[in-house]
């Protein structure tokens, strides 16, 4: 059987009406036509169906860029290495979940390029998804790589209602157009990290490119997409749906984190499904001590991951891994002063 080593993926590019041609900076091939933008680069997906609304469309599992796996995909690892992938405890509630020797991959990966706003959108809560078989819970995580004023506009994270907004407050802000009155806002600080549970309504403001942690779903549904702002072809939009999931009335979001200047690991995120850490190299490299299932996205710099028994991997900004749990103990990740990653586990 083939041994574990850390996986490297071909990206799986997505054109959007709000995209850009940013991704270009981190190591991604755009199309030549500069009039196609791209607004999404899948780095680590492994969905059976891919739909806005979620129910249904083409599945979505990337194809292994190194190694002996190369060209086959990250369910066809999981098939292969399962327990040896995830771990054992992940691994036991994955199987559980899906009742399945071979479950799909928990976690989607991404770095997102917002040319414009995205569309003004919410994920299904837990109950919502507990009572509809096509929905799945998507808490997510941006991490800010650039801000950018576009035509004047400060560059922003929207996240949240304002607490005085109910239901139909918030349905008559959108018909008449002033769905911005409606949202919290950041702004979009480069370094920092936004955590949205599932049920928070949020957009990504335009200018913004992030790195993205996201549980395993493609389920969105849309309250608002700027087609006024932007002379936008409308698309559909899920009001009744999206009104099911929203949690009104809660507390504001947590504020953004970033990472200290001083400390060689900083803690930015920490959900049900995930943790995010960010990994600084100033005092030296970083090494594995567990037998857990990490991801890593480069998001500055560049350096080397080594495995042990396995062929070296350079990481840099736009660069995904993924150390299956049976080659993490004793994994090393070095690079030059300005090398940052984020580290990504399981939960």
């Amino acid at each position: 059987m083939t041994s574990c080593y850390p996986l490297l993926f071909e990206p799986i590019l997505k054109q959007k009406v709000w995209g850009g041609r940013r991704l270009a900076r981190f190591g991604k091939s755009l199309p030549t036509d500069d009039n196609v933008r791209i607004g999404e680069s899948w780095e680590l997906a492994d969905l059976a169906t891919t739909s806005l609304s979620g129910g249904g469309g083409d599945a979505a599992h990337s194809v292994i860029a190194n190694g002996a796996l190369a060209g086959q995909t990250i369910a066809d690892a999981m098939r292969l290495w399962r327990h040896r992938l995830l771990g054992q405890e992940i691994y036991q509630r994955q199987r559980a979940r899906y009742n399945s020797e071979s479950p799909p991959f928990p976690l989607l990966l991404k770095f997102l390029d917002a040319g414009e706003h995205l569309s003004v959108q919410v994920h299904p809560s837990p109950a919502y998804a507990a009572t509809h078989p096509e929905a799945h819970l998507k808490t997510e995580s941006w991490f800010v790589l650039d801000a950018e004023p576009m035509s004047n506009t400060e560059p922003l994270i929207f996240s949240g209602l304002r607490p005085e907004v109910d239901e139909h407050a918030l349905r008559d802000m959108i018909t008449s157009g002033r769905v911005r009155d409606a949202l919290l806002s950041h702004p979009a600080v480069p370094g920092q990290c936004h955590t949205l549970p599932s049920g928070t309504v949020h957009a990504l403001g335009a200018g913004v490119l992030v790195a993205e942690v996201q549980t395993a779903s493609d389920t969105t549904f849309r309250l608002y997409d700027w087609t006024r702002e932007y002379s936008r072809p409308p698309r559909e939009l899920h009001l009744d749906q999206a009104m099911q999931c929203i949690t009104f009335f809660a507390p504001p979001p947590n504020e953004p984190t970033s990472a200290s200047k001083t400390d060689s690991v900083s803690r930015l995120a920490e959900t049900d499904f995930y943790t995010i850490d960010e990994l600084r190299f100033h005092a030296g490299g970083h090494r594995i001590e567990d037998a857990r299932c990490y991801a890593l996205m480069g998001v500055a710099g560049s350096g080397t991951v080594e495995a042990p028994d396995a062929e070296p991997v350079s990481i840099g900004a736009g660069t995904t891994l993924l150390i299956p749990a049976g080659c993490a103990h004793g994994t090393s990740i070095c690079g030059e002063p300005h090398l940052r990653v984020l580290r990504i586990a399981l939960r």
